[in-house]
């Protein structure tokens, strides 16, 4: 099958995080990814199955010294003959190992050199080591995520290394390889889980703006649990259910799902009954189960929907018609999105 990004040829230096899983959504999409691993190393602290690791899936994997002249001539070679070099070091690691973006565009002027790091390339916190809740820490995201009387909740690793982080990388990539199929050159693509994480906030930053959030209250807003009607509620079976009803006319089909009285459609942005909305919302989901929710909401525009887990989610009539998780190696995996027309 013919996929969007065959022909296109990567070369990842061996990491941990956005950058390696990057190479595999480009893989997955059709790129060549040649993956260079260091001689030796160190095993690393999560001993995920080779199987269904996106850290190596779908590409070859060449292990070189990097130090000795020989292995060193073998990836300048590689690189050379490449579109694309990604790497995940610290700033500063790629030149002292001789591969700097200046030397390598030298060999190769039409190389899209993506380099992924937590902090950028310069600046006082450059050199800095991190994880995703570090970075999001640093945007101002994490913050706004959690409820009224805790701290802040992170959110997975989803927001820094796979949404700031990942989805920026390709981005820029694809932007850069745009750029230069207009003027024949290539470029350094400078990602940043910091400045990534912050941009994916960027709605956020327009509400605040706006004076439409509040961003010294956490979890008094709209999207962060602080209204009722965009919330998650327990089931009379320990479930919960997904509830998000924003507009009037949802929030209407809530109402009459639910069986409330219609004076709620009148106080649906009043503040002053949320938390009164919130305590019979509350006590009334906890009636029945998250399935028979499900059932009494499955044909309504309600914005109501069980919380699945995984293995449900999997299961689930709709996500098996759009075939929206595969089986690997006899794990559930999700499936390659988005789709596409040609074949």
């Amino acid at each position: 099958m013919a996929r969007p990004l065959n022909g296109l040829k990567i070369i990842e230096m061996a990491g941990l995080g956005p950058a390696p899983f990057a190479c595999y959504l480009l893989a997955s999409l059709g790129a060549d990814v040649t993956r260079i691993e260091a001689k030796g190393r160190a095993a690393v602290f999560l001993p995920l199955d080779p199987q269904t690791n996106p850290d190596v899936l779908y590409r070859k994997i060449v292990q070189l010294d990097l130090k000795s002249g020989e292995d060193h001539i073998e990836a300048l070679e590689m690189i050379e003959s490449a579109d694309v070099l990604i790497e995940g070091f610290r700033p500063g690691v790629m030149e002292r190992l001789g591969f700097a973006p200046e030397t390598m565009l030298g060999l190769n002027p039409g190389l899209v050199y993506a380099r992924m790091t937590g902090y950028g390339q310069e600046g006082p916190m450059a050199d800095r080591a991190g994880h995703d809740l570090n970075y999001i820490a640093m945007s101002g995201v994490l913050s706004m995520i959690g409820r009224r009387e805790g701290g802040p909740v992170p959110p997975l690793n989803l927001v820094g290394d796979y949404g700031g982080g990942t989805m920026v990388l390709i981005m820029g990539i694809l932007s850069a390889l745009y750029a230069r199929s207009q003027s024949g050159k290539g470029q350094v693509v400078d990602a940043s889980m910091v400045q990534g994480s912050a941009m994916l906030a960027t709605p956020i930053f327009s509400f605040m703006a706006s004076g439409l959030w509040d961003s010294n209250k956490r979890g008094c807003n709209l999207l962060d649990t602080g209204c009722p009607f965009y919330d998650t509620y327990e089931t009379a079976d320990g479930q919960y259910v997904a509830v998000a009803p924003l507009e009037p006319q949802f929030f209407a089909e809530l109402v009459e799902g639910l069986g409330l009285d219609a004076v709620w459609l009148e106080r649906q942005y009043n503040r002053s009954h949320w938390d009164e909305l919130r305590a019979l919302l509350s006590k009334t989901f906890l009636t029945r189960s998250r399935d028979e929710w499900a059932e009494v909401f499955a044909k309504t525009d309600a914005c109501v929907t069980p919380v699945l887990t995984p293995q449900e989610a999997a299961e689930h009539p709709h996500n098996i018609q759009r075939k929206s998780f595969d089986t690997v190696a006899g794990h559930i995996m999700p499936a390659m999105a988005p789709g596409f027309s040609s074949k």
